[in-house]
């Protein structure tokens, strides 16, 4: 199966805030741009599986303005980003050191912010990815975000969901608006 992994278009926020679980829309215009190169790129038919966050409902809803042919599957929580607590909405800068040290030191397990865990994060993408391989479907786009595709990477490239170390952890994530195929 081919997975299309769409991230979001950029936020209406201002740079360097940490907004993985809060819900935030984003900017159309750039919104529209990513629906029109999705339209363009995904094969007749593919399944298509959204985020529960606005922002990347809204890439999702275009999506299938430009592409009734989508087979729409829904939105899932599964493939939300990251919860990071109490640090949501707070500058990245301003997040004390130690309490990021905390979550390096101990990355699969340490619930940054106080809500959930890297390794929360792998079991909850590996079961929609599951669910979604059960479908046989030879191709599906999900409309997510930059953590979810990073959880993707991982589970597809080491076969768990568990991680040890955040040496280990993908780095490349598509740019806002922009996408991954991969085959899994």
């Amino acid at each position: 199966m081919k997975l299309w992994l769409w991230r979001h278009a950029p936020v209406l926020l201002d740079a360097g805030l940490c907004y993985g679980a809060t819900d935030v829309r984003s900017n159309e215009s750039l919104t529209d741009k990513a629906a029109n190169e999705l339209a363009a790129l995904v094969p007749q038919g593919a399944s298509l599986w959204v985020s529960a966050l606005v922002r990347a409902q809204q890439l999702a809803d275009a999506a299938l303005q430009r592409r009734p042919d989508l087979a729409f599957a829904g939105a899932d929580a599964r493939i939300n980003e990251m919860d990071f607590g109490i640090w949501e909405m707070q500058r990245w800068e301003d997040v004390p050191r130690p309490a990021f040290d905390r979550w390096m030191a101990d990355f699969g397990h340490h619930r940054f912010g106080g809500k959930e865990s890297t390794g929360d994060v792998l079991i909850r993408v590996a079961s929609l990815l599951q669910d979604v391989r059960n479908t046989g479907v030879a191709h599906a786009v999900w409309v997510t975000h930059a953590g979810v595709i990073r959880a993707v990477q991982y589970i597809v490239s080491k076969g768990a969901t568990d991680i040890s170390d955040v040496s280990h952890w993908p780095e490349l994530a598509p740019s806002p608006g922009g996408y991954l195929c991969i085959d899994v």
